[in-house]
């Protein structure tokens, strides 16, 4: 009895686990697509519909309400590298549980603000939360779980932000029918509920747990920065640290790639609803409706990108994706026709969901794994340059002149331009292996081996 107890207990006598049917990365993935399908619809997505009836209530300018999200960019950007770090050290789930505690407790104050000031602090609060909780720590934990189906996996996670954005005409009911401070409310209550449960499914990387990347049997061992080794397939790519990533062009062509695009994404996001209900003079109801149309297209080009990213060159599909941004916006921007703007939301939609999970995708398949949170934090800090001036640029013209048209336009043309980043951004060399323990050059490697943890 008591050796089969023993049996039992000790793991180097127990027979394998068998392969379960579903790879665990998939649920992590499920649980990250609920996860910003709630931060989409929540407040990514219906920002633009609250600062239309907070600009009726208080009367702030469009430079104003653009400030906040400027805020949240900055502060997501300084914050990068401290999140990056706290990820690769203390894991995902950790920081995910923080950041959606956050979210809902920014939500509860939001819904009591009645100062500029105040409103600022609430939603530095929420996008503290969000960051932290969010797309940031879900996409450490997906490219250590996935390599053959990254882009997949990474698509699926962008899918909920999408179909967060889908529901935005029914937060645009619920502003409407039962007024912001109302939905504000119980979306905090939503987001601490629901949100903070999902989190316990999101697991660091599959080693810790007996599993491989994709599920599948590692066909080689490689060598750790401490010394030790870890199950490593032989289809990975090379293993940076971020002092040697930052070492190469492609980190800051990427980032800078990456930070044009997002001059127009997040200045949309924040203006759009204004554009039609203001310079056009449409309603908060077509507003939406536009809004619906380009999340849709959206969630074409996600369901692209998961095929293409896997199958072809990422840096060539995010240029044809930079360019269509372009072309978008300036449809958008020069048009009242509903067909044209249905048109524009459309064209840049689809480019947004084609190209936004490969960002990440292509950070992963240059740089690695090991200190991937740690690249994608330090990257953060330039590409927050574009996820602040777009919609600070476009709100500040739009109250100098009366309308957003020449801010779109200018916007259009930089995100344009920026396409040369990607096209000049090839894969980095496979840096040196470390000095053996012997050399000379072995304290020298450790040091730099510690910076990039």
């Amino acid at each position: 009895m008591l050796t089969l107890a023993y049996v039992s207990y000790c793991p180097t006598m127990q027979s394998p686990p068998p392969r379960p049917r579903v790879f665990y990365g998939w649920w992590i993935v499920a649980a990250g697509f609920l996860n910003q399908a709630f931060a989409a619809a929540l407040l990514q997505r219906a920002f633009g519909s609250y600062s239309v009836l907070l600009r009726q209530e208080f009367g702030w300018s469009k430079t104003e309400l653009a400030a906040a999200a400027s805020m949240q960019q900055l502060e997501n950007g300084m914050l990068g590298p401290l999140q990056g770090w706290f990820v690769d050290r203390f894991g995902p789930r950790l920081s995910m549980r923080l950041g959606v505690a956050a979210f809902g407790i920014g939500f509860l104050l939001f819904s009591r603000v009645q100062t500029l000031s105040q409103f600022y602090a609430a939603f530095l609060l929420m996008a503290l939360g969000s960051n932290f909780g969010g797309f940031f720590p879900l996409s450490v934990a997906t490219v250590n779980w996935f390599n053959k189906k990254r882009s997949r996996a990474l698509s699926i996670l962008q899918m909920g932000m999408a179909l967060g954005g889908l529901l935005i005409v029914v937060v645009v009911w619920a502003l409407e029918a039962f007024g912001w401070r109302q939905v504000a409310f119980v979306s905090g209550i939503l987001v601490l509920v629901v949100g903070l449960p999902v989190t316990q499914v999101v697991r660091r990387r599959p080693e810790d747990h007996g599993m491989h990347v994709d599920g599948e049997a590692p066909e080689a061992a490689s060598t750790t920065a401490e010394g030790g080794t870890r199950a490593r397939r032989a289809d990975e790519g090379p293993e940076f640290t971020l002092r040697q990533a930052m070492a190469t062009p492609a980190f800051w062509l990427i980032s800078l790639g990456h930070a044009s695009a997002l001059l127009i994404v997040v200045a949309l996001n924040q203006h759009l609803s204004l554009y039609i209900t203001e310079d056009l003079g449409y309603s908060l109801v077509f507003a939406g409706t536009i809004q619906t149309i380009l999340t849709a297209s959206q969630l074409v080009g996600i369901a692209l990108s998961g095929v293409a990213g896997d199958r072809w060159d990422k840096r060539w599909i995010a240029v044809g994706c930079m360019l269509c941004h372009t072309a978008g916006l300036l449809l958008l921007a020069h048009t009242s026709s509903t067909l044209l703007l249905s048109t524009g939301a459309t064209v840049h939609g689809v480019a947004w969901g084609l190209r936004g999970p490969l960002m990440n995708g292509i950070r992963a398949d240059y740089f690695g794994r090991k200190s991937f949170g740690a690249i994608l934090g330090v990257s953060s800090l330039l590409v927050t340059v574009g996820t602040i001036f777009g919609p600070l640029f476009a709100g500040f013209l739009a109250d100098r002149t009366g309308s957003y048209e020449l801010g779109f336009t200018i916007l259009a043309i930089l995100s344009g331009v920026g396409s040369i980043f990607f096209v000049i951004a090839r894969r980095p060399a496979a840096p040196l292996p470390p000095p053996t323990a012997g050399s000379d050059g072995a304290a020298e490697a450790g040091e730099a081996s510690a910076s990039g943890a």
